[in-house]
C-alpha cells in the first residue's frame, strides 16, 4: 500500500521570506523521508492554495493524505480554519489532520540550536536570561503551552526564561528583556517561537532591540523536520479519525 501523501499546510503571508522558509522546510522533510510524496499548500496570500494541492492530488487518484498543519500550538488555525477547508475536499480523499508541531524536545533543540549560531554557548546558560518570543494568540491555550515550553526550558540551566508574544497577549518582547534585565540575568537573549519570517517575527526583532543576542526563527532547521515526520507518522496510525471519506 503506497503511503499517505503528506500535505504540509502553511498558513501564508505576503512577505516573500515565509514561503521561501516553508519551501526550504519542505525540501529538507523530502531529503529525509525520499520514500515519501510531500506537497506544501497555503491558506491565504500564497499558491498552491491547500484547496487547490487536494484536488490536484484526487484528480491524480491518489487516495490517502495526511494533512500536516505548519503551526506551532494548537489555535484558531489549527481548530477551525484547517478543519473546514479540509471537509471541503474531494469525497474521494481520506484526509487525516497531524497534530500540530509543538511541543516538542526537538523544537527546544532548535531553540538552543539558533541561540548558539547567534553567538551564545552552553558556557552561557546560567549567566543568561531567556525570552521566548511567540507571534501570540487568543487562544487561552496556546498561551499556557508557551507559557509551560518556558518553565520547561528554565529548568535545562538557563537564568530565567520568560514568555513573550507579538501580538494579542502580553507581556511585549521588550518587557519581557527589561524583566530580565531587571532580575539581574547578565545578558538577555530573544529567541523568537517562529517558524519563518513575516510581519509578527519582524515585531519580535524591533522588541529584542535592547537584549544583548537575537536569534534567528526555528525556519528549515533539522529539528524542525523531524518533528513534521514525526507528527507524519503518528497521524499515520489507524486509530486516528479520518476526515471526509
Amino acid at each position: 500500500m503506497p503511503r499517505p501523501v503528506l500535505l504540509v499546510i502553511a498558513h501564508g503571508s505576503r512577505d516573500p521570506r515565509h514561503a521561501a522558509t516553508v519551501h526550504a522546510l519542505v525540501r529538507r522533510v523530502r531529503a529525509l523521508r525520499p520514500g515519501v510524496r510531500v506537497e506544501t499548500g497555503f491558506l491565504d496570500f500564497n499558491v498552491p492554495s491547500v484547496s487547490g494541492v487536494l484536488e490536484s492530488l484526487a484528480a491524480e487518484g491518489v487516495r490517502d493524505v495526511v494533512a500536516l498543519p505548519l503551526l506551532l500550538t494548537r489555535a484558531f488555525h489549527a481548530k477551525s480554519d484547517i478543519p473546514a477547508v479540509l471537509s471541503e475536499a474531494p469525497a474521494r480523499l481520506r484526509i487525516r489532520q497531524a497534530e500540530v508541531l509543538g511541543p516538542s524536545p526537538l523544537l527546544t533543540a532548535a531553540l538552543e540550536r539558533r541561540l548558539y549560531e547567534a553567538g551564545l554557548s552552553p558556557a552561557d546558560k546560567s549567566s543568561t536570561g531567556v525570552v521566548l518570543a511567540s507571534a501570540g494568540s487568543t487562544d487561552p491555550e496556546a498561551i499556557a503551552v508557551i507559557a509551560e515550553i518556558a518553565r520547561e526550558w528554565r529548568r535545562t540551566g538557563w537564568c530565567a526564561v520568560r514568555p513573550a508574544f507579538a501580538s494579542a497577549s502580553l507581556p511585549r518582547t521588550e518587557d519581557a528583556v527589561r524583566e530580565l534585565r531587571a532580575l539581574g540575568c547578565a545578558r538577555v537573549a530573544v529567541a523568537p517561537y517562529v517558524l519563518a519570517p513575516g510581519f509578527l517575527p519582524d515585531r519580535i526583532a524591533r522588541g529584542a532591540a535592547e537584549a544583548d543576542v537575537l536569534a534567528d526563527v526555528l525556519g528549515a532547521s533539522p529539528e524542525v523536520a523531524r518533528v513534521l515526520l514525526h507528527r507524519y507518522d503518528m497521524a499515520r496510525s489507524p486509530a486516528l479519525t479520518a476526515v471526509g471519506a
